[in-house]
C-alpha cells in the first residue's frame, strides 16, 4: 500500500513539475510583470521605505513589519539551507539560475496575491484574517474553490511542511551533536505547542524576534566565506550560468533537471504565487493594500536573492557538491565545515533550528487562518493544533524523501489553484496599483477607499460592503 501511494505521489509530481507548473509559474510571472509595469523592480526603494514605516505597533491587527516577519518566517526555512542543497545535488549548479528566475518573475505574482489578500480581508476579534480562500469566495464568488484551497494549504503547511521542517532540524542536530532524533522530536513538539496555542499575536512576536537575527547571522558567516574565496566567486557565477544553458548539459539532459529542480526548490523556498504568504499579508493593518503587497514582494527577494543565493554560493565555492552521497542539510553542513572548521556544522544546525522552527510557527498560522475560513468550530481548531504537534514529532523521525515528495505534490496543487484565481483577479490588483501611484504623484500618503475605485462587494474593511447576500448566507450556514 505504501509503495502504491509513493508511486502515485511520484506520478503526480512528474506531471505537475515537468509540464504544468514550469509553464504556469513562469507564464504568470511574466504576465503580472508586464501588466503591472515591472512593479517588482520599479518599487524596490518604496518597499524598503514601507518596511521601515511598518515597524510600529498596531492596535487592531499586527503591524506590516510583523506580517512581513510571519510570511518570511514561513519562507525562510529548510528551503534556504536544505532545499537549495537538494536542488544543486539533483539539478547541478544550473538549478541556482532557475531559482533566481522564478524569484524575479514570481515577485510580481507575490505582489498581486498579497495585495488581493489585503483588499478582501475580514475583521476578527483583535485583528484581521484573509488569504486566497477569502478572495476566491468574495471576489470570484466561488466558495467551493476557496474550501479546496483551504484544505490543501492546511494539510500542506500545517502538517506536511511542518514535518519537513522538523525532519531537517533533527537531521542537522543528529549530524552536529549526535542527538537522538526522537528526543529532539519531543522538544520541538513542546516548544511548538507553547507558541501555537497563544494565537496570532504571539506568533507575530516570536517571528519578529527570530527572523531578522537568524537571517543577518547566516548572511554574515556566508559573506565571510565568500570574501575568503573572493577569487573563486566569478568562476562560480560563470558555472551557474553555463550549467543552466551549456551545450554539454543540453546534450546530457541536465538542463531539464536544472530547470525543474530550480523552479521546484525556488517555489518551496520563496512561495511566490503559491498562495501562502497572502494569509500573513492579510493580518497587517495598513492604509492601502498595495503597501503590504510591496512589502511581501520584498520578502521574495530577501528569501531567494539573498539567503538562497548565499547557500548556493557557499556550496559551490567549497566544492562540496562534487562529493558523492551528500544532499540536503548535510551537504550545506559539509560545505561550511570545509571552510571554517568543525564549528560550521554546529552553526548550521543552530541556523536550521531557528530557520525551520520559525517556519513551523508561520506554517501553522496559515492553516489556522484557513480552518477559520472553513469552520468557526473551536474543537476543529484544537484538533488541527494537535495534528500539527503530531506531524512535528513524526517528521523528526521519518526518512527525508517521503516528506519532501509529499510537500512537492501539495505545494504544486496549491499553486495551480491560486494562480488561476489571481490571473482572473489581475484587473483588481492593477486598479489598486494605479490608485496608489496616482496618490503618490499627488504627494499624498496613499489611503484606500474601495468605493472610489468601484470595488464595493467584499471590501468591508475598506469602506465597501460585505460580500453578496448569497455568500453571506453560506457563511452564516457554515458558522451555525
Amino acid at each position: 500500500m505504501l509503495n502504491f501511494l509513493s508511486s502515485l505521489v511520484d506520478l503526480g509530481n512528474t506531471i505537475l513539475w515537468s509540464y504544468v507548473l514550469i509553464v504556469l509559474l513562469i507564464g504568470a510571472g511574466l504576465f503580472f510583470t508586464i501588466k503591472n509595469k515591472f512593479v517588482q523592480f520599479k518599487f524596490i526603494g518604496e518597499m524598503v521605505k514601507l518596511l521601515g514605516e511598518g515597524s510600529g505597533k498596531s492596535e487592531n491587527g499586527v503591524s506590516s513589519f510583523q506580517a512581513f516577519c510571519i510570511s518570511t518566517a514561513s519562507r525562510v526555512g529548510t528551503g534556504n539551507l536544505a532545499g537549495v542543497a537538494l536542488a544543486v545535488a539533483a539539478g547541478g549548479p544550473g538549478a541556482v539560475f532557475w531559482m533566481w528566475i522564478i524569484a524575479l518573475l514570481g515577485a510580481a505574482s507575490a505582489f498581486v496575491e498579497s495585495t488581493l489578500a489585503q483588499v478582501y480581508k475580514e475583521k476578527t476579534d483583535g485583528g484581521y484574517r484573509g488569504g486566497p480562500s477569502y478572495y476566491m469566495e468574495k471576489a470570484l464568488n466561488n466558495r467551493k474553490l476557496g474550501i479546496s484551497f483551504s484544505i490543501l494549504i492546511t494539510v500542506c503547511f500545517g502538517l506536511i511542511f511542518n514535518s519537513v521542517q522538523s525532519n531537517t532540524i533533527s537531521l542537522a542536530f543528529e549530524g552536529a551533536f549526535g542527538l537522538n532524533r526522537t528526543i529532539l522530536g519531543f522538544i520541538l513538539t513542546a516548544l511548538t505547542g507553547i507558541i501555537i496555542f497563544g494565537g496570532v499575536k504571539r506568533i507575530a512576536k516570536v517571528a519578529e524576534a527570530i527572523v531578522p537575527v537568524m537571517a543577518v547571522l547566516y548572511l554574515l558567516v556566508v559573506a565571510f566565506v565568500l570574501v575568503k574565496n573572493i577569487t573563486l566567486v566569478p568562476s562560480v557565477i560563470s558555472m551557474i550560468i553555463s550549467s543552466a544553458f551549456g551545450l554539454k548539459q543540453f546534450a546530457g539532459g541536465a538542463i531539464g533537471a536544472a530547470v525543474m529542480q530550480g523552479i521546484k526548490r525556488g517555489l518551496f523556498s520563496n512561495e511566490a504565487g503559491m498562495g501562502s504568504a497572502p494569509n500573513a499579508a492579510a493580518t497587517a493593518e495598513v492604509s492601502h493594500p498595495v503597501k503590504q503587497g510591496l512589502i511581501q514582494t520584498l520578502g521574495v527577494f530577501t528569501d531567494t536573492i539573498l539567503i538562497c543565493s548565499a547557500t548556493a554560493m557557499l556550496i559551490l565555492v567549497s566544492g562540496a557538491h562534487t562529493q558523492e552521497g551528500l544532499s540536503g542539510i548535510q551537504l550545506t553542513q559539509t560545505a561550511l565545515v570545509s571552510q571554517v572548521g568543525s564549528w560550521g556544522g554546529i552553526f548550521i544546525a543552530l541556523c536550521i533550528l531557528l530557520f525551520a522552527f520559525s517556519s513551523i510557527i508561520g506554517n501553522y498560522y496559515y492553516g489556522e487562518a484557513n480552518i477559520e475560513f472553513m469552520s468557526g468550530s473551536k474543537s476543529i481548531l484544537t484538533a488541527y493544533r494537535l495534528g500539527v504537534l503530531f506531524m512535528v514529532f513524526f517528521g523528526a523521525r521519518v526518512a527525508m524523501g517521503t516528506v519532501w515528495n509529499l510537500a512537492d505534490l501539495f505545494m504544486g496543487l496549491m499553486a495551480v489553484i491560486n494562480i488561476y484565481a489571481i490571473i482572473k483577479l489581475a484587473p483588481v490588483a492593477k486598479t489598486l496599483l494605479d490608485d496608489y501611484i496616482d496618490q503618490k504623484r499627488e504627494g499624498k500618503n496613499p489611503v484606500f477607499d474601495a468605493t472610489k475605485v468601484g470595488l464595493v462587494e467584499g471590501t468591508e474593511c475598506w469602506g465597501g460592503r460585505e460580500a453578496s447576500p448569497e455568500a453571506q448566507k453560506k457563511k452564516e450556514a457554515k458558522l451555525a
